[in-house]
């Protein structure tokens, strides 16, 4: 699967920026494209500037709202980053024109965080605007979710989520959901954290794009996993998992019929260990139960995936989810390990996002009241200072 990748904001920028890594990746040790172009769009100077991989070109990273920024962000106000991403729509749509083998891409998807200014007023926008100019492209949204500590911290932060998550759900195709929490690491320095975490939120797409692009005849697995696949599978609110247990190239038999019965147990009690890691893994919260589809791509050295590992897999996927339809597909690439990557979708229920919700809608008539006694004792003061002379 092809896609063009656009980030908006700080943190949809490095996102973006960590796929366009994968995509060269993928060109130099599989000789497969997978992301025909990575754009960077943003309100900050200074935030784009501080990419390590999308090119440095004016329409790779695209700054927007000069006049009423001053180059220097919307300061977590998504109202004015959408205002000004609805009069700066027409140079993104110039940039994605000029994309290298347009024609080949397959799907759009665009990166912002929930919590910020830019990303989460700009991310709406600009997902109308490509479903309006480019109706045969499904148009996917994925969405960071604040820290908690950024939830408490920062009233402004739980609104700039909830709106954000009511406008996108509306427009994109599917919203692939990314809890930070799920992926921080507390031992180690913010800079690093912010690194390892934008790494994390994108390995799971690398196999998955791969997969349906070879052309080698030794890496075509006997069900392939292409973008028919994830297109029909991918909806609503969605969820990515990535599991991985390591296997051994050595001492192996030729002959699969002298193999015994313990070594295929393990075999097949691997690929379950690394699909419970997947599910364990997920990049939001959820219950399996809830998922209208699924899709899971088992990863392996050539050989190493038989048939029981497969049925294995998919009769325990089936009894978490029993409604749900499921696709699968391997592919044999891996070296010594066997990886499991797992897509949930079609959510009917995600208790994150009702929880940001609630919060909001509970919180707007005390926001209104404190509001209401601010003005007063501004009013106060004011009247306390109307008999003294004014030097203006």
């Amino acid at each position: 699967m092809k896609l063009v990748v656009i980030g908006f904001g700080q943190c949809g920028g490095r996102i973006a920026d960590e796929f366009y890594r994968i995509g060269r990746r993928a060109r130099a040790n599989r000789r497969i494209e997978i992301i025909t172009d990575a754009l960077a769009v943003n309100t900050d100077e200074a935030d784009l500037s501080g990419l390590r991989n999308i090119r440095t070109d004016f329409r790779h990273r695209i700054i927007l709202g000069g006049r009423k920024t001053g180059g220097h962000g919307v300061g977590k106000i998504n109202e004015l980053g959408a205002q000004i991403a609805r009069e700066g729509s027409d140079k993104v749509i110039d940039a994605v024109r000029e994309t290298r083998r347009f024609y080949e891409t397959d799907a759009f998807l665009l990166i912002a965080a929930s919590s910020g200014g830019t990303g989460s007023g700009g991310l709406p926008i600009f997902t109308q605007v490509l479903k309006e100019r480019y109706i045969d492209k499904p148009v996917y949204a994925l969405v960071a979710l604040p820290f908690e500590h950024e939830e408490h911290a920062e009233e402004r932060c739980v609104y700039n989520t909830a709106t954000c998550l009511k406008s996108i759900y509306s427009v994109a195709d599917a919203v692939f959901l990314i809890d930070n929490q799920r992926y921080l690491r507390k031992d180690t320095n913010l800079l690093n954290n912010m690194q390892k975490i934008n790494q994390q939120i994108v390995e799971p797409f690398y196999n998955l794009l791969c997969t349906g692009e070879e052309k080698k005849h030794k890496h075509i697995g006997a069900r392939i996993v292409d973008a028919g696949d994830i297109i029909q599978t991918l909806g609503g609110w969605s969820t990515i998992g990535f599991g991985k247990t390591q296997v051994s190239l050595f001492g192996r038999l030729p002959l699969p019929r002298r193999r015994s019965w313990r070594k295929k147990g393990t075999e097949t009690h691997k690929g379950v260990a690394a699909l419970d890691e997947a599910l364990s893994e997920l990049s939001v919260s959820c219950k399996p139960k809830d998922a209208g589809s699924a899709l899971y791509l088992l990863t392996s050295p050539a050989g190493e995936a038989n048939v029981d590992i497969v049925k294995e897999i998919g009769d325990y996927l089936k009894e978490l989810m029993e409604e749900a339809v499921i696709r699968s597909g391997d592919y044999p690439r891996e070296r010594a390990a066997l990886d499991v990557t797992l897509i949930l979708s079609h959510l009917s229920d995600i208790e994150k996002v009702r929880g940001y919700y609630y919060r909001l809608t509970e919180s707007a008539p005390t926001t209104k009241k404190r509001q209401k006694e601010a003005e007063l004792k501004l009013k106060e003061i004011a009247d306390a200072s109307k008999d003294i002379p004014s030097l203006l």
